[in-house]
């Protein structure tokens, strides 16, 4: 089994930047036992990266060395494997929509899954279970708004739909407007209530 972890690396670099290699997509190699010990011996020797317990990715190589893949990417990936909704946290939603000046300090994903803590490195991103209002739609402008106004709390939610309104598509107030079945009541009112005089 002295060549598993180069055909582990061969495998692995046959696949697109990002892709997670969990043990199981990895036993036409070998038995759970060696690919576990490769997978291992792999990561310490800096080859993969342990995102989390059971999953690695392949670094990237830059003209600077090894690095992280694009984290984003990572995520996407995670996503679509456990099949969890993921997004940017709140704060990150509120900063690209202009709301604020701040810049999350640390890298937090909303998701439908368990808590966790991925390792990217010396970066550490978390994932936070998040109710199913704050998923709401995933990837899209209209969620965006959702997740900005819930990180910024009830009292900030009337001044910032005057802002961010009309930045919306007819598409994104549409969804906006749908999401509102699923809205806590503080975030819903003045939603229904601006939606009504655009």
């Amino acid at each position: 089994m002295r060549g598993l972890p180069k055909r582990i690396m061969e495998y692995a670099g046959r696949l697109p930047e990002a892709t997670p290699l969990c043990p199981g997509i990895l036993l036409h190699l070998g038995n759970r036992a060696a690919v576990d010990q490769a997978l291992s011996r792999l990561a310490r020797s800096g080859k993969l990266m342990r995102v989390c317990q059971g999953v690695y990715v392949r670094p990237v190589e830059t003209r600077f060395g090894r690095c992280a893949p694009r984290i984003g990417k990572v995520i996407e990936a995670l996503s679509a494997l456990w099949g969890e909704t993921i997004v940017p946290c709140g704060g990150a939603a509120a900063n690209f929509l202009g709301l604020t000046t701040q810049n999350p300090v640390r890298e937090v994903y909303l998701t439908s899954g368990r808590n966790r803590r991925l390792r990217f490195g010396g970066l550490t991103v978390e994932l936070r279970h998040a109710p199913r209002w704050q998923l709401a739609a995933p990837h899209r402008r209209a969620g965006e708004v959702i997740r900005a106004l819930a990180w910024l709390g009830p009292e900030e939610v009337e001044d910032h739909l005057e802002t961010v309104l009309p930045m919306l598509s007819d598409e994104d107030l549409d969804e906006l407007s749908t999401a509102r079945a699923v809205m806590p009541n503080w975030m819903a009112e003045p939603v229904s209530a601006r939606l009504a005089n655009a």
